[in-house]
């Protein structure tokens, strides 16, 4: 199918061998690409029960149609395996260039099997592809392991992991060009088990578009519903902007998610930022936008360097309100250390605010003080380097709770709770329990910005506070995150509003580009066949819907702010959570036979045991 090179890059690092992974043209036309590719890779290699660490767990780099095409908001990539943390496969998402250039590689992805018995790092250079000892970039931070490969191959993109991911740290993410992050699910910890430092990517092969002309037209008019007002607030703030409007909202997770509004909340947001320590502003392929922050300054005699990029929202709520943290500066360096060491920003500000809370109940030896930042930047050292109490957090935030016999860990299904407060946007709360990736708010409903779909019959006014009425519509909101993330698309871009519905002209997009014609309810069903593909194997991996839920914490009311009194009780988010099951058309294991049939799934009737 147009759009698509129809191959990716099958490298099996244990036998050192790369040969070429055909994609059946049935799953194209069914997946589209992205996720949906990536999920059916690993649905038909793996049985389910494999461990994220091992040599037999598979790592998928993958792109979609609109990847190395220029259009905005396709400076995307997706990269996909059983993470450390689930135990299932999950998916994360990352920006930048890598994705544009993997996109024009020959491959539509890379595949990597087994695990090398000696640090490696691959390439894919106008073609080809080779893997290549990584002995003396071992042990190296990602911004010299960039600056070194890209002295050897100019002009390439780098995925690499650091210290954190070699270290097999739970919360290790895939660090691009020294500042994009594949984060959230651990699979940094993955590369370093198979022992891979870097995929190093160069390419200039075009793809086959189906009309060339059209697609011209259509991305030339695409561009300028960008450059306006609204668009140039997020350019000029990054998504930072949000920061301080949350904390008035009283949905800005503060004090390890005791509270929602954090008094200081504008000496950490964009504002600020943009007027003291920020630098420049970086983009992705295609993108005029420009909401990537750059920052230089100091904290503790450190340097903040611009080459590491500068903290956006979820990493300034996570080492900011999250620890009653109100210095920028050193949000900034323990951000620049996350980049270098390679450590998800959410997943440490998540632990570091555990810490912090365990300190104050006398759980710690050594005590670690709120609002303390020359304490979350040495966690941050800790951690990447098991140096500590860091050796304790590195094997999972659910496995220190245990060992410290606490209940105020904020993950599920072991995977930390980003900077969203499900109080103050309820429907929020049935996305949170039910994702096969754990907590996630990228593909997630989120109730004071509800998307405004005319042809879908979301009409966009709903009670934030209530459950009520939400489960069909989180459905919706889902299935459509998950046709960008097919595609794949920046949240950002495709985000609609009352005067501006972007999602005809997607679809016009991908027409000319892959030639596929797709109706409003066809659209949705290519989404919610790819997120079904992601919740049959956390199926095989054991979860039931008895997995679902919410931490004990959200059951109480916030105590202050514009979101307080609104606790999410454990039996009415049980309703909603059967009821979305029956808009899924799933049972307790996960989509029903019928269900699979229904979405053009026949072949993978049978590989759940329902027991």
């Amino acid at each position: 199918m147009h759009g698509n090179f129809g191959r990716y890059l099958d490298v099996d690092l244990t036998e050192r061998k790369i040969k070429d992974y055909e994609i059946p043209i049935g799953w194209l036309s069914l997946h589209i690409g992205g996720r949906g590719i990536a999920a059916r890779i690993l649905v038909e290699e793996l049985k389910g029960g494999e461990d994220a660490l091992s040599a037999e767990n598979i790592l998928v780099f993958a792109t979609g149609p609109f990847q190395g095409t220029g259009i905005v908001g396709a400076g995307r990539h997706v990269v996909m395996g059983i993470s450390p943390k689930t135990n299932s496969i999950c998916d994360s998402y990352c920006g930048g260039y890598f994705g544009h250039e993997l996109g024009r590689s020959g491959y539509d992805g890379i595949i990597i099997r087994g695990a090398a018995s000696g640090p490696v790092y691959l390439s894919l250079i106008d073609g080809e592809a080779d893997v290549h000892s990584a002995v003396d970039l071992w042990g190296i931070g990602t911004g010299e392991t960039v600056g070194r490969l890209r002295k050897h191959y100019p002009q390439a993109r780098v995925a690499t992991i650091g210290p954190a991911g070699e270290n097999l740290v739970q919360m290790a993410c895939i660090i691009h060009d020294g500042t994009r992050a594949a984060g959230r699910p651990g699979l940094g910890a993955v590369m370093g088990a198979k022992r891979l430092k870097a995929i190093v990517v160069r390419g200039h092969e075009g793809k086959p578009i189906h009309d060339p002309e059209r697609l011209k037209q259509e991305r030339s008019q695409y561009v300028r519903g960008f450059i306006d007002d609204e668009m140039k607030e997020l350019g000029k703030y990054g998504t930072a902007s949000g920061l301080v409007p949350l904390s008035e909202q009283g949905i800005l997770p503060t004090k390890n998610f005791q509270e929602g509004s954090f008094a200081l909340a504008e000496n950490i947001g964009g504002e600020r930022m943009h007027d003291t320590i920020l630098v420049g502003r970086e983009s992705c392929a295609g993108c005029p936008i420009r909401c990537k922050r750059v920052v230089e300054t100091s904290f503790a005699g450190r340097k903040v360097l611009t080459r590491f990029g500068g903290p956006e929202y979820e990493t300034l709520a996570a080492f900011g309100s999250l620890c009653l943290n109100d210095d920028l500066d050193s949000i900034a360096l323990a951000n620049q250390l996350c980049n270098d060491y390679g450590l998800d920003t959410i997943s440490t500000g998540v632990a570091t605010a555990f810490l912090m809370e365990a300190s104050e109940y006398g759980l710690l030896d050594d005590p670690i003080r709120w609002g303390d930042g020359e304490a979350i930047v040495g966690l941050v050292d800790k951690i990447a380097n098991r140096q500590g109490i860091g050796e304790r957090v590195a094997n999972g935030l659910e496995f220190l709770a245990t060992q410290l016999g606490a209940e105020f860990n904020m993950t599920i299904k072991g995977v930390e709770i980003p900077m969203h407060e499900p109080r103050g946007k309820q429907g929020l709360g049935i996305s949170y329990s039910t994702s096969p990736r754990g907590a996630t708010h990228m593909e997630a409903n989120h109730d004071t910005a509800f998307e405004v779909n005319p042809e879908l019959g979301v009409e966009g006014d709903y009670d934030r506070f209530t459950l009520a009425d939400k489960p069909g519509v989180v459905k919706i909101q889902e299935d459509l995150r998950s046709f960008d993330n097919s595609l794949i698309l920046c949240a950002f871009t495709s985000r609609s509003s009352d005067d501006r519905y972007r999602y005809p002209h997607i679809r016009s997009l991908l027409a000319a580009v892959t030639g596929q014609e797709l109706s409003p309810r066809e659209m949705l069903r290519v989404g919610e066949r790819n997120y079904a593909l992601l919740r049959l194997h956390s199926a095989r991996c054991g979860y039931t819907v008895e997995q679902d839920g919410l931490p004990r914490r959200f059951t109480e009311p916030l105590p202050s702010g514009a979101s307080a009194g609104h606790p999410i009780k454990g039996e009415t988010l049980d309703k909603a959570i059967r009821d979305y099951y029956r808009e899924r058309g799933y049972d307790r294991f996960g989509p029903t036979d019928e269900t699979l049939r229904r979405l053009g799934l026949e072949d993978c009737v049978g590989l759940i045991e329902r027991q």
